[in-house]
């Protein structure tokens, strides 16, 4: 598969400003990956079916409990579920297909996990490559100020953050993403608690999943360089 819109460095860095999913330097200086936390379901479970729509019950994850997703209210093809997918890229690499609203873990043998989405509207959109350097259980939110300009109800988060809840715009989950220079793209993948949002353009430039999706994804991905992601626009 060919990847038709390659975002260079210096496009990339020039929407760090307007991204609605950005952290503080205290929050980077983390472990790269979080200490490990209950999955409402299991890998190897996942590999053995086609579609899960069974999988957005209620769960109870690190003394947090999710409501279950009303999931009849989800068009199927935004409902996770493995698919057959050719492309050239190795597997546990992650391709988002922002005009479908799909994201892809690519797996071995000619499939993929392909979950529902939600993007980034009008003037947040991006596309290119990155890599997912670290992943955050119940992560805190730091809306940028320039989000916080656009929304005065949101400025109080901007210096201490929204603390880990059902309610948090992050979700149960984030994954970081860094382009090649090691540089925060301030981007992320991260759950959400607006499962109606899903399949919309709706976010500030970050990959929004259900919750039970994003938990999913986030035992899949083994942080590094090898963790690629991959964002098209078409």
């Amino acid at each position: 598969m060919r990847i038709r819109n390659a975002l260079t460095v210096f496009g990339l860095l020039s929407t760090l400003a307007i991204t609605g999913c950005t952290t503080t330097s205290e929050d980077k200086a983390k472990t790269a990956e979080a200490a490990p936390v209950a999955a409402p379901v299991k890998v190897a479970e996942v590999e053995t079916a086609h579609i899960f729509s069974d999988a957005y019950g209620p769960v109870t994850d690190a003394g947090y409990s999710l409501p279950a997703i009303p999931i009849q209210k989800v068009n199927p093809k935004f409902q996770r579920q493995i698919v057959e997918y050719d492309t050239q890229e190795l597997p546990g690499t992650i391709i988002v297909n922002t005009h479908d609203r799909f994201l892809y873990y690519v797996l071995s043998g000619g499939k993929a996990v392909r979950y529902g989405i939600g993007v980034g509207k009008e003037g947040f959109a991006w596309a290119g490559e990155a890599h997912i350097a670290w992943k955050q259980a119940w992560p805190t939110w730091h809306p940028p100020k320039e989000m916080a300009a656009r929304k005065p109800e949101v400025a109080r988060y901007v210096e201490n953050g929204m603390g880990p809840s059902i309610s948090n715009p992050l979700g149960a989950r984030a994954m970081y993403l860094f382009n090649d220079k090691g540089q925060d793209t301030l981007f992320r993948i991260h759950g959400t608690p607006e499962w109606a949002s899903i399949g919309t353009a709706a976010s500030s430039g970050c990959i929004r999943m259900m919750n039970q999706d994003v938990i999913d994804l986030y035992e899949r991905v083994r942080p590094g360089k090898g963790a690629k992601v991959i964002v098209q626009q078409s």
